[in-house]
């Protein structure tokens, strides 16, 4: 799969069928979308492009928070390959580029992506302030000679898979539940850095994860994991939060995985951890024999729910 930052790198050598939005985590109704999208463009001998943008619209226009993003750039290119995508535009996104018009969008989308399809939800719009709504995009495709194709949304339980969704999932804890909407594991990587060093003092040494700010976290408390590291895949349990029992707490959250059965040197190296299960709060305990106590069951019962 290629991957642009630009429509004018794209240099397709056939008709295009097309997908436009933010994607953020490739969550199961964004995989339902490009997954069928990505079929019937192969069979048709066209390219399946996703076009999507980073920074995040909303993060540019409502200047939403750090802690946001549950992709990165990067991790979406390869959730977007792994579906069989042929190119995926990660378009820079800025207030000049909120201001196109949705003429001159489509303009863009049929001279430098050679459109032939357009797959979408029925709430899809672009351009400046969402000007290019579905019915405005079916008239011009009529127009000008390409197709809308418009996907229900895809429900669990009910209610509609979002982005948003997963992101309060997440703030609650329930990496299960974002598990579901995902269609994997919630995954959070970073590089290790030194930290405290508490943990190897207390026979028990942790991987410190330097996370990007921007990147959603699941809530404070300690986890069941899956982790890999280069050359190396395994069991771990991760803390995510203050280190309340011991003096000079954290004064934001820190990532603490404790990877079972690993021996080995990790700093500098880049370390993802696959979250399935939270297995509690973070407590602050009486003393560092509680937390270690603690701590031993937290290892049994990863090892239980990971077996």
């Amino acid at each position: 799969m290629r991957h642009v930052t630009s429509l004018e790198e794209l240099s397709l050598s056939q008709p295009s069928a097309m997908t436009i939005g933010a994607f953020d985590g490739v969550h199961r109704g964004h995989q339902a979308l490009i997954g069928q999208m990505v079929a019937e463009a192969h069979a048709s001998a066209r390219a399946a492009v996703v076009l999507t943008f980073f920074p995040h619209p909303s993060v540019v226009l409502r200047g939403r928070r750090p802690s946001f993003y549950l992709s990165s750039p990067e991790e979406k290119a390869e959730y977007l390959a792994a579906l069989g995508v042929d190119a995926t535009v990660t378009h820079p996104f800025s207030l000049a580029v909120s201001e196109i018009t949705a003429a001159e969008f489509v303009d863009r989308l049929l001279r430098y992506a050679k459109l032939d399809e357009l797959w979408c939800g029925s709430d899809f719009a672009l351009g400046h302030n969402r000007e290019g709504t579905v019915e405005y995009l079916e008239a011009e495709g009529k127009r000008r000679g390409f197709r809308v194709r418009v996907m229900p949304p895809v429900l669990i339980d009910g209610e509609v898979i979002s982005s948003t969704r997963i992101r309060q999932t997440l703030r609650d804890g329930a990496v299960e539940q974002a598990a579901r909407y995902l269609g994997r594991p919630f995954r959070l990587a970073g590089q290790v850095v030194e930290g405290a060093k508490r943990g190897r003092q207390l026979g028990i040494p942790t991987a410190n994860l330097a996370v990007s700010e921007e990147h959603a976290t699941p809530a404070v408390g300690v986890y069941a994991c899956w982790a890999s590291a280069p050359g190396w895949q395994g069991q771990a349990v991760v803390n995510i939060g203050f280190r309340p029992t011991f003096e000079g707490a954290e004064a934001r959250p820190t990532v603490e995985a404790h990877l079972l059965d690993f021996s080995g040197n990790l700093y500098g190296q880049t370390v993802a951890l696959d979250f399935i299960a939270r297995l509690r709060p973070e407590i602050k305990f009486p003393g560092v024999e509680a937390l270690l106590a603690q701590i031993q069951r937290d290892i049994l019962q990863a090892r239980s729910i990971l077996a």
